[in-house]
């Protein structure tokens, strides 16, 4: 039976949880072995053989099992629908499902009814995240005024109140002086300037990847270049203005190979991967099957295997969902008209510990992908097991089978391509702040 407890962000500074028999991975760190952890209060304190001996006194003890304890997972992209489709997902909903899927930090993006594109939103969502939240949730901010594409929103307050970077996402920016000014902007305030990547004069009206299968469905295709030509133009731009520009859900084998161009020549690019475009390909479309629609679409084999690639030698930075929940109404009509995009935090972890089970990659380089890779791309001290960081922890049962079940998942909307496929690993407690708010 899963159990769930909300943080009360009380904990006393003297208060110690001391976690045994674990295998204490961080993966910035390197470090790879069984011992103890002990957490006072809100932080770390300590990590290692022997610290259970050296610490008789603690308010509570937890036998970890011999199971994988690491730094509290992020997911840099998630869809919490909140303020405004809360019959989709709410931020206590969304963060539920993110607790038992082992994530412990969420980004929250911007396109929600209203916008979060000035102060006022972003305090009504913090205020929110504060009450409901089983999770940290950390927002961005958007990138331009209602996400037109026009005038950009007020960046400076916006990251005075908290916003831990920019996003249109939904939408791209395809006005490329807008983004200039967007990028200088960021890099004046030190935070990211996050894209989705696509031109819609390319891939207006599409459904899917353009390819055999979209022929055979009689469908219009997205062609890779939709999104390769703007990764192109924004690389360039991130390299004129210093800006840290961050790719989200890249899903071409081309988008790959510019990431890969522009950190060989030392400009400030940064990109994240989805799980299912590095598990499905757009065959998963076939027979018109809607939960497989997403934008960026699943792409060809060749894609899939770019993605891999690209997160085995660190072109591609992290791993996020793009959780984006959907009502079963907008999704079960017919493909041209069905809204794009998956829930996927339940699911993160097992699909991209595939990975390592597969032996495509060692499984520091996996959980690395989201933690502190992925901490740092949208900055603070998360994501890593040092002493004073956050005492937000994962515990993962590697080998644990189970069967992905629509119904069984915590979140409101259960529009999942992964519907009875049974995977390998799930994390079995989530700590955040010092306290346990998911164990199975």
């Amino acid at each position: 039976m899963n159990h769930f407890k909300k943080p009360t962000r009380r904990l006393t500074s003297d208060h110690r949880v001391l976690y045994t028999n674990a295998r204490i991975i961080d993966p910035e760190s390197g470090l790879d072995a069984l011992g103890d952890l002990l957490t006072i209060g809100d932080s770390i304190a300590d990590a290692g053989a022997g610290i259970a001996a050296q610490n008789p006194e603690v308010a509570e003890t937890i036998d970890c099992g011999g199971h994988v304890l690491c730094p509290g997972l992020h997911d840099i992209q998630v869809h919490f629908r909140e303020p405004g489709q809360e019959y989709k997902e709410t931020l206590e909903t969304g963060s539920m499902a993110a607790a038992a899927g082992g994530v412990t930090t969420v980004v929250t993006m911007a396109n929600t009814k209203p916008v979060v594109d000035d102060v006022t939103v972003l305090a009504f969502l913090q205020k929110r995240a504060a009450e409901t939240s089983y999770v940290n949730i950390r927002p961005y901010a958007a990138i331009t005024k209602g996400l037109k594409g026009e005038a950009l929103t007020e960046m400076s307050m916006l990251v005075e109140a908290g916003a831990c970077g920019f996003s249109d996402d939904g939408l791209p920016v395809i006005n490329a002086q807008i983004m200039r000014e967007a990028l200088t902007m960021g890099k004046m305030l030190g935070v990211p300037i996050a894209q989705h990547a696509e031109d819609h004069h390319l891939s207006c009206g599409g459904c899917m990847n353009e390819g055999w299968v979209a022929t055979k469905l009689g469908l219009k295709g997205i062609p890779n270049v939709s999104e390769a030509v703007i990764v192109a133009r924004d690389i360039l731009l991130a390299e004129l203005t210093g800006a840290h520009y961050h790719v989200l859900h890249i899903s071409t084998k081309e988008a790959v190979e510019l990431v890969r161009w522009g950190k060989a020549k030392g400009i400030n690019v940064t990109a994240e991967v989805a799980p299912h475009h590095f598990t499905l390909t757009d065959e998963a479309v076939m027979d018109y099957r809607t939960f497989s629609k997403m934008n960026p679409p699943l792409r060809a084999e060749s894609d899939r295997l770019a993605l891999i690639e690209g997160l085995a030698d660190g072109t591609i930075d992290a791993i996020a969902t793009d959780h984006a929940p959907h009502d079963t109404e907008s999704k079960r009509v017919p493909m041209d008209i069905a809204s794009f995009g998956i829930v996927g935090l339940e699911t993160m972890l097992s699909l991209s510990l595939a990975l390592y089970h597969q032996g495509l990659l060692p499984l520091r380089d996996v959980l690395a992908t989201m933690t502190y890779k992925a901490a740092d791309i949208v900055g603070g001290p998360a994501g890593r097991l040092r002493k004073g960081a956050p005492a937000d922890l994962t515990l993962i049962d590697l080998n644990h089978d189970w069967t992905v079940s629509n119904e069984s998942l915590h979140s409101k909307s259960k529009n999942s391509p992964f519907d009875g496929l049974i995977t390998k690993g799930r994390a079995v407690r989530t700590v955040v702040g010092g306290e346990t708010v998911y164990c199975s």
